[in-house]
C-alpha cells in the first residue's frame, strides 16, 4: 500500500472528525482504507455497496470540501467496494471530479477472480435457477373489498390506504401495526400490498413471514451467501413483514435485519410490520430496531363492536355463496366477541354441518355449536388480551399501562388486569404480576383484595368491572 495515500487519507479524517459525531465518524469512516493516489485521484476501499450509497447520500458535502481542502480544486476521490471479504472484488466509482460535482453510481458487473458474474440470489427460488421475477406472496382474497371497515380497525385502515397510494412518501414509515392474534393484521397487510400493486404496477412489492425470513437468513449462513440474502432484501420498493415478534431473541437475524432496514428506509422505501404486541412491549428486541419501529405509525387494532362482527359475518357468507338467516348472524356476533378468526371459524364450522347433515343453518344449530365452542375457548383467554380489553374500555394506552406512572387510574387499570387474569386464565400470581407491568406477587395479592373490596362498596366501580368482563368473555 502505498504510503503517500495513507498520510492523505489520515489528512482527510482530521477534517472529518473535526465536522461528525463520534458515533457517526466511527460507524461509517474508521472502516475506510485508502488503497492507491495517482495523478490526483485518492482511492479508498469501503466495504460494501450500501456504505458508498450512505456516504455519497450523508456526507457528499463534507467530502467534497475535505478533498478540495486536502489536495486542491483538481482533487478527485474514488471508491473501491468491497462486498465478500472471501471474494475481493473492485468496483471503481468516481465521486468529487474536477468541477465539484458528483458522478452518479457506476452500476458495473461483479466479477470474481475473473471468471463467472455472480447475481445476487433470490432466497425465495431454489439455487440455480437464475433472475426470476419477485412474486409478491400476497393473497388476492385478502383485499381492502374484503376487509370491514369499523371504529376497531379505522386508523390502521386509513393509514394502509395512504401507503398504498404513496409508498414510502408518507409519515408512516415504518406503518407498525399491532393487535392479539386475530383481529385481521394479516388481511391488513396483504390488503396494503395489493392495494400498492395496483396503484403503483411497476414497485417491487414482497410480503413475507418472519419466521420465513428467518429461515432464509440462517440458510444464507450455512450457504455462506449472508451479502447475497440482504442485498436481495434491499432491492425491494414495499417490504411487509408479518409477526415481527418473532425475531426476538435471534440476535444474528436482528442485525442483518437492521441493515436491510436502514437501507430501505434511507433510500425511501416503504416498511410495514405487523406484530402482536406495541413496540414498548416487545422482548428481547435490541433497542436500535425498537427505536425504529417507533419512527413512523403504530395502529393498533382492538377487539369490533358487535356491528362490526355482524358486517363481517354477513361478508364472509356472501363470499362463500351461502345464505344464512339473520337471527344466526346476529346470534354468533353478539356472543363471539375475541377473536375474528374464531368468529369466522365458527360460521364456517356451522355451515360444514349443515352441509354434512343436510340441514338449514338454524339458530338452535348455531346455540348447540357455540356452547361447546365457548367452553373450548374461554380457557384460551390470554392475560395481554385481559390487559388490552381493560385499556380499550378505560380509554388507556398501552405504554401508560405498562410504564411506572403511578396515577389512580393506571394503578386500578393494573389491579383490573390483575383481578381478571386470575379469574380467567390459569397463571400464577407471579406470572400475572410479570405480565402486569414487572409487579411482584405481594403486588397481585393487594390487587385482588382492593378489586374485591370495591365490586363489593362502589357501584360505579362494579358497573365498569361488569362491562369489562362482558368484553372479555
Amino acid at each position: 500500500m502505498s504510503r503517500h495515500c495513507v498520510d492523505i487519507w489520515n489528512d482527510c479524517l482530521k477534517m472529518i472528525r473535526d465536522n461528525t459525531q463520534p458515533q457517526s465518524y466511527k460507524t461509517w469512516f474508521e472502516p475506510i482504507k485508502p488503497i492507491a493516489y495517482q495523478d490526483g485521484v485518492l482511492t479508498i476501499q469501503v466495504p460494501s455497496q450500501f456504505v458508498y450509497e450512505y456516504l455519497e447520500t450523508h456526507y457528499i458535502s463534507l467530502l467534497r470540501l475535505t478533498i478540495r481542502k486536502v489536495l486542491g480544486e483538481a482533487g478527485r476521490l474514488e471508491y473501491s467496494i468491497v462486498m465478500d471479504a472471501d471474494h475481493p472484488f473492485d468496483i471503481h466509482i468516481p465521486s468529487t471530479d474536477r468541477t465539484n460535482t458528483i458522478n452518479p453510481p457506476v452500476r458495473v458487473p461483479i466479477d470474481f477472480n475473473n471468471e463467472n458474474n455472480k447475481e445476487v440470489m433470490n432466497p425465495f427460488v431454489l439455487p440455480g435457477i437464475n433472475k426470476i421475477k419477485v412474486e409478491s406472496q400476497l393473497n388476492e382474497n385478502y383485499s381492502f373489498d374484503n376487509y370491514i371497515e369499523g371504529s376497531c380497525n379505522r386508523l390502521a385502515r386509513s393509514a394502509g390506504l395512504a401507503v398504498a397510494d404513496k409508498p414510502g412518501k408518507t409519515a408512516f414509515n415504518p406503518l407498525f401495526i399491532y393487535s392479539p392474534t386475530g383481529m385481521g393484521k394479516t388481511h391488513l397487510c396483504h390488503a396494503i400490498g395489493l392495494e400498492t400493486k395496483r396503484h403503483h404496477p411497476n414497485l417491487i412489492v414482497l410480503y413475507v413471514n418472519s419466521e420465513q425470513f428467518i429461515q432464509q437468513f440462517m440458510s444464507s449462513c450455512k450457504n455462506k451467501t449472508r451479502n447475497d440474502f440482504i442485498h436481495f432484501y434491499q432491492m425491494i420498493d414495499v417490504l411487509i413483514v408479518d409477526d415481527i415478534q418473532f425475531l426476538s431473541g435471534k440476535t444474528k437475524t436482528q442485525d442483518a435485519f437492521f441493515h436491510i432496514f436502514n437501507h430501505l428506509q434511507q433510500n425511501g422505501k416503504q416498511l410495514i410490520f405487523t406484530c402482536d404486541k406495541a413496540p414498548i412491549e416487545i422482548k428481547d428486541m435490541e433497542p436500535r430496531l425498537l427505536s425504529r419501529f417507533k419512527w413512523g405509525l403504530s395502529a393498533d387494532l382492538q377487539a369490533p363492536d358487535e356491528e362490526t362482527r355482524t358486517k363481517i359475518l354477513k361478508r364472509k357468507a356472501y363470499n362463500e355463496g351461502i345464505i344464512l338467516p339473520d337471527e344466526v348472524i346476529d346470534y354468533v356476533a353478539s356472543r363471539v366477541k375475541t377473536n375474528i378468526r374464531e368468529m369466522e371459524g365458527l360460521l364456517i364450522s356451522l355451515m360444514a354441518q349443515s352441509s354434512l347433515n343436510k340441514k338449514a343453518v338454524t339458530l338452535d344449530l348455531a346455540r348447540q355449536l357455540l356452547d361447546r365452542f365457548v367452553n373450548n375457548s374461554v380457557q384460551e383467554v390470554s392475560i395481554e388480551y385481559i390487559v388490552n380489553v381493560v385499556c380499550n374500555n378505560l380509554n388507556i394506552q398501552i405504554e401508560d399501562f405498562y410504564s411506572k406512572s403511578k396515577k389512580r387510574e393506571m394503578v386500578q387499570a393494573r389491579q383490573l388486569a390483575m383481578y381478571f387474569a386470575k379469574k380467567f386464565t390459569k397463571c400464577s400470581l407471579a406470572s400475572i404480576g410479570q405480565e402486569c407491568g414487572g409487579k411482584d406477587h405481594a403486588t397481585v395479592i393487594h390487587a385482588l383484595k382492593t378489586v374485591a373490596n370495591l365490586l363489593e362498596t362502589d357501584k360505579k366501580f362494579k358497573a365498569i368491572a361488569d362491562d369489562i368482563e362482558k368484553n372479555i368473555c
